[in-house]
Protein backbone atom coordinates (compact mmCIF):
# COMPACT_ATOMS: atom_id res chain seq x y z
CA UNK A 1 0.00 0.00 0.00
CA UNK A 2 1.53 3.32 -1.01
CA UNK A 3 2.20 5.89 1.66
CA UNK A 4 1.17 9.43 0.95
CA UNK A 5 3.18 12.14 2.49
CA UNK A 6 2.20 15.76 2.58
CA UNK A 7 5.14 18.00 2.13
CA UNK A 8 4.94 21.65 2.67
CA UNK A 9 7.66 24.17 2.52
CA UNK A 10 5.33 26.91 3.64
CA UNK A 11 5.09 27.49 7.41
CA UNK A 12 1.67 29.11 6.92
CA UNK A 13 0.17 25.88 5.51
CA UNK A 14 1.55 23.87 8.45
CA UNK A 15 0.13 26.42 10.88
CA UNK A 16 -3.28 26.30 9.19
CA UNK A 17 -3.33 22.50 9.31
CA UNK A 18 -2.38 22.58 13.00
CA UNK A 19 -5.10 25.14 13.81
CA UNK A 20 -7.69 23.06 11.97
CA UNK A 21 -6.70 19.95 13.92
CA UNK A 22 -6.82 21.90 17.23
CA UNK A 23 -10.26 23.31 16.39
CA UNK A 24 -11.62 19.85 15.49
CA UNK A 25 -10.36 18.39 18.78
CA UNK A 26 -11.65 21.32 20.81
CA UNK A 27 -15.12 21.10 19.27
CA UNK A 28 -15.31 17.37 20.11
CA UNK A 29 -14.64 18.00 23.81
CA UNK A 30 -17.44 18.75 26.25
CA UNK A 31 -16.59 21.71 28.43
CA UNK A 32 -16.23 20.85 32.12
CA UNK A 33 -18.98 22.27 34.33
CA UNK A 34 -17.89 25.15 36.51
CA UNK A 35 -16.82 24.05 39.97
CA UNK A 36 -19.54 24.28 42.57
CA UNK A 37 -18.95 24.91 46.23
CA UNK A 38 -20.25 22.19 48.54
CA UNK A 39 -23.42 23.03 50.49
CA UNK A 40 -22.82 24.13 54.05
CA UNK A 41 -23.11 21.22 56.47
CA UNK A 42 -26.31 21.14 58.53
CA UNK A 43 -24.57 19.50 61.45
CA UNK A 44 -21.10 19.14 62.84
CA UNK A 45 -19.02 16.26 61.55
CA UNK A 46 -16.49 16.03 64.36
CA UNK A 47 -15.29 12.40 64.41
CA UNK A 48 -15.33 12.45 68.22
CA UNK A 49 -19.02 13.38 68.25
CA UNK A 50 -21.25 10.36 68.87
CA UNK A 51 -24.07 9.66 66.41
CA UNK A 52 -26.71 10.36 69.08
CA UNK A 53 -25.67 14.04 69.27
CA UNK A 54 -26.42 16.27 66.29
CA UNK A 55 -25.26 19.89 66.53
CA UNK A 56 -26.69 22.48 64.15
CA UNK A 57 -24.47 25.56 64.52
CA UNK A 58 -26.50 27.62 62.05
CA UNK A 59 -29.74 26.89 63.90
CA UNK A 60 -28.05 27.00 67.34
CA UNK A 61 -29.69 23.68 68.22
CA UNK A 62 -28.45 20.37 69.54
CA UNK A 63 -30.55 17.21 69.23
CA UNK A 64 -29.92 14.32 71.62
CA UNK A 65 -31.18 10.74 71.28
CA UNK A 66 -30.93 9.40 74.83
CA UNK A 67 -31.58 5.85 76.02
CA UNK A 68 -31.53 4.31 79.48
CA UNK A 69 -30.29 0.72 79.61
CA UNK A 70 -29.57 -1.64 82.51
CA UNK A 71 -25.96 -1.95 83.56
CA UNK A 72 -24.40 -5.34 82.76
CA UNK A 73 -22.84 -5.41 86.23
CA UNK A 74 -26.14 -4.83 88.04
CA UNK A 75 -25.15 -1.30 89.11
CA UNK A 76 -26.78 1.99 88.22
CA UNK A 77 -28.61 2.23 84.91
CA UNK A 78 -26.67 3.67 81.98
CA UNK A 79 -27.58 6.73 79.93
CA UNK A 80 -26.20 6.14 76.42
CA UNK A 81 -23.68 3.77 77.99
CA UNK A 82 -22.47 6.12 80.76
CA UNK A 83 -23.09 6.75 84.46
CA UNK A 84 -21.43 8.38 87.48
CA UNK A 85 -20.75 11.58 85.50
CA UNK A 86 -18.36 9.74 83.14
CA UNK A 87 -19.70 11.76 80.22
CA UNK A 88 -20.32 15.47 79.90
CA UNK A 89 -22.36 17.11 77.16
CA UNK A 90 -21.17 20.65 76.37
CA UNK A 91 -23.72 23.07 74.90
CA UNK A 92 -23.08 26.68 73.89
CA UNK A 93 -24.93 29.30 75.92
CA UNK A 94 -28.28 30.22 74.39
CA UNK A 95 -28.66 27.09 72.27
CA UNK A 96 -31.87 25.06 72.11
CA UNK A 97 -31.61 21.49 73.38
CA UNK A 98 -34.03 18.90 72.00
CA UNK A 99 -33.99 15.43 73.44
CA UNK A 100 -35.73 12.19 72.60
CA UNK A 101 -35.44 10.02 75.71
CA UNK A 102 -36.33 6.30 75.89
CA UNK A 103 -36.16 3.64 78.59
CA UNK A 104 -34.86 0.26 77.48
CA UNK A 105 -34.45 -1.01 81.05
CA UNK A 106 -37.01 -3.68 81.90
CA UNK A 107 -35.91 -3.82 85.54
CA UNK A 108 -37.13 -0.42 86.81
CA UNK A 109 -38.82 2.87 85.90
CA UNK A 110 -36.59 5.84 85.05
CA UNK A 111 -36.75 9.56 84.30
CA UNK A 112 -34.43 12.42 83.36
CA UNK A 113 -34.13 15.95 84.73
CA UNK A 114 -31.46 18.67 84.39
CA UNK A 115 -30.46 20.07 87.80
CA UNK A 116 -27.71 22.47 88.85
CA UNK A 117 -24.59 20.81 90.23
CA UNK A 118 -24.19 21.20 93.98
CA UNK A 119 -21.88 19.64 96.53
CA UNK A 120 -24.06 16.54 96.78
CA UNK A 121 -26.33 14.70 94.39
CA UNK A 122 -30.02 14.98 95.27
CA UNK A 123 -31.85 11.92 96.59
CA UNK A 124 -34.51 12.46 93.91
CA UNK A 125 -35.33 14.69 90.98
CA UNK A 126 -36.60 18.18 91.71
CA UNK A 127 -37.11 21.50 89.98
CA UNK A 128 -35.29 21.57 86.63
CA UNK A 129 -32.55 24.14 86.08
CA UNK A 130 -34.18 25.18 82.76
CA UNK A 131 -37.85 25.45 81.89
CA UNK A 132 -39.07 22.13 80.49
CA UNK A 133 -35.72 20.30 81.02
CA UNK A 134 -37.30 17.11 82.36
CA UNK A 135 -39.28 14.05 81.39
CA UNK A 136 -42.80 13.40 82.62
CA UNK A 137 -43.21 11.79 86.04
CA UNK A 138 -39.75 12.71 87.30
CA UNK A 139 -39.94 10.97 90.68
CA UNK A 140 -42.28 8.10 89.74
CA UNK A 141 -40.39 7.42 86.52
CA UNK A 142 -41.61 6.09 83.21
CA UNK A 143 -42.10 2.39 82.66
CA UNK A 144 -39.82 0.27 80.48
CA UNK A 145 -40.42 0.93 76.80
CA UNK A 146 -41.78 4.43 77.41
CA UNK A 147 -40.14 7.66 76.37
CA UNK A 148 -40.47 11.40 76.34
CA UNK A 149 -39.44 14.33 74.17
CA UNK A 150 -38.67 17.81 75.35
CA UNK A 151 -37.11 21.07 74.21
CA UNK A 152 -35.48 23.72 76.37
CA UNK A 153 -33.13 26.67 76.04
CA UNK A 154 -29.74 26.49 77.76
CA UNK A 155 -29.92 30.12 78.84
CA UNK A 156 -27.77 30.04 81.99
CA UNK A 157 -24.06 29.16 81.92
CA UNK A 158 -22.75 26.64 84.41
CA UNK A 159 -22.39 23.00 85.40
CA UNK A 160 -25.42 20.71 85.59
CA UNK A 161 -26.39 17.11 86.12
CA UNK A 162 -28.63 15.20 83.75
CA UNK A 163 -29.90 12.72 86.29
CA UNK A 164 -32.49 10.04 86.84
CA UNK A 165 -35.05 11.64 89.14
CA UNK A 166 -36.48 8.40 90.57
CA UNK A 167 -35.57 8.35 94.30
CA UNK A 168 -32.14 6.83 94.88
CA UNK A 169 -31.22 6.38 91.22
CA UNK A 170 -28.89 9.40 90.94
CA UNK A 171 -27.18 8.44 94.21
CA UNK A 172 -26.55 5.00 92.71
CA UNK A 173 -24.81 6.71 89.78
CA UNK A 174 -27.55 7.26 87.18
CA UNK A 175 -26.37 10.66 85.94
CA UNK A 176 -24.12 12.36 83.41
CA UNK A 177 -22.89 15.94 83.19
CA UNK A 178 -24.02 18.96 81.21
CA UNK A 179 -22.02 22.14 80.82
CA UNK A 180 -23.53 25.29 79.32
CA UNK A 181 -20.47 27.11 78.05
CA UNK A 182 -20.47 30.72 76.76
CA UNK A 183 -17.11 30.04 75.04
CA UNK A 184 -18.24 26.92 73.13
CA UNK A 185 -18.84 27.28 69.40
CA UNK A 186 -20.77 24.02 68.99
CA UNK A 187 -22.14 21.16 71.09
CA UNK A 188 -19.93 18.16 71.80
CA UNK A 189 -19.16 15.52 74.43
CA UNK A 190 -16.24 15.05 76.81
CA UNK A 191 -15.35 11.85 78.60
CA UNK A 192 -12.19 13.00 80.36
CA UNK A 193 -12.21 14.30 83.90
CA UNK A 194 -12.65 18.05 84.10
CA UNK A 195 -11.66 20.65 86.63
CA UNK A 196 -13.75 23.64 87.57
CA UNK A 197 -11.90 26.95 87.41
Amino acid sequence: MPHHRIRSTSPSVTALLGLGLFAACASAQTPAPPPTSPPPPAATADPATPPWLVADSAGRTVTLALQVTPAPDGGAALLNGYRNGELQIVVPLGWTVQWDWRSADSTAPHSLVVMAEREKLPTEGGRPAFDNALTRMVTAGLNPGQGDRTTFTADQPGWYWMLDGVPGHALEGAYIGLKVDPEAKTAYVKTAARSKK
